[in-house]
């Protein structure tokens, strides 16, 4: 049944069905996790009692930087079954989401060198932390321009599967950077084995904002894929039935 279900899948006609049915409730989601997420963290969450109103930037930073590294393991799992399984909506999953990771990799950034002012006194340092995410977004943009330089689709979805797979070393970096090396970003507070060293009313519209940044990933990736499906299916009789019942 699961391998049924997952051939399935692999089908760019269905798969574009059932994204088109999930995508409107995935986009609901978001909107409702957002305004709540957002109200709760900047209005109802209490001040830090040493970084006051400034770290309220977590309900948007820490999301970012999760989802920054997510979809990067997203892409590696899709270049794996486009190298192994020539898996055409793989490979749509894969071109859809490196936009999105490079958006969110870029706005961890930012709001992290807005975050870094008040706290070390500058923007930027070359710090281990923020050196390794930034290399993720060269990483992205490199994964962008890639699948343009390259016209057949089908070769740029195995070359953009290789440097999926090659990049993911990268993860381990950022997320342990804090504490394999001396770097002024600060240790882990949610993800301890111990407790999370965060009080309850600021962690749960964190996770809102995470689960809120994570149904939007959903909303948008599907949707591009869908036109990317719809790009690559041009020729497909059941293409030509969207169209004709759409213009009918």
């Amino acid at each position: 049944m699961a391998f049924v279900w997952f051939h399935k899948l692999g089908s760019p006609k269905y798969f574009y069905r059932l994204a088109r049915r999930l995508t409107p409730w995935f986009g609901g989601v978001t909107v409702l996790l957002l305004v709540v997420g957002l109200y709760w963290g900047l209005v109802v969450a209490p001040p830090d009692y040493q970084q006051g109103e400034s770290y309220r930037i977590i309900f948007v930073h820490v999301p970012a930087a999760w989802m920054s590294m997510f979809i990067w393991m997203f892409m590696a799992v899709s270049g794996v079954l486009v190298l192994v399984w020539r898996m055409k909506v793989a490979a749509a999953l894969m071109r859809a989401a490196a936009p999105l990771g490079a958006s969110f990799t870029l706005l961890a950034l930012v709001t992290g060198s807005l975050w870094g002012k008040p706290m070390w006194g500058t923007f930027w340092v070359w710090d281990a932390r923020l050196t390794s995410e930034l290399v993720l977004l060269f990483l992205y943009l490199g994964f962008i321009a890639l699948q343009s330089a390259i016209e057949e689709r089908d070769a740029a979805g195995r070359a953009g599967g290789v440097l999926a797979l090659v990049g993911v070393v990268n993860i381990p970096i950022i997320h342990y950077s804090v504490q394999w090396w001396n770097t002024l970003h600060q240790g882990p507070t949610i993800t301890k084995l111990d407790a999370p060293s965060i009080t309850l009313s600021m962690l749960l519209p964190l996770l809102v904002m995470a689960i809120a940044f994570m149904t939007h990933f959903a909303t948008a990736v599907l949707k591009a894929a869908r036109c990317d499906i719809l790009a690559a299916e041009s020729r497909s009789n059941w293409v030509r039935e969207i169209a004709d019942a759409e213009n009918a």
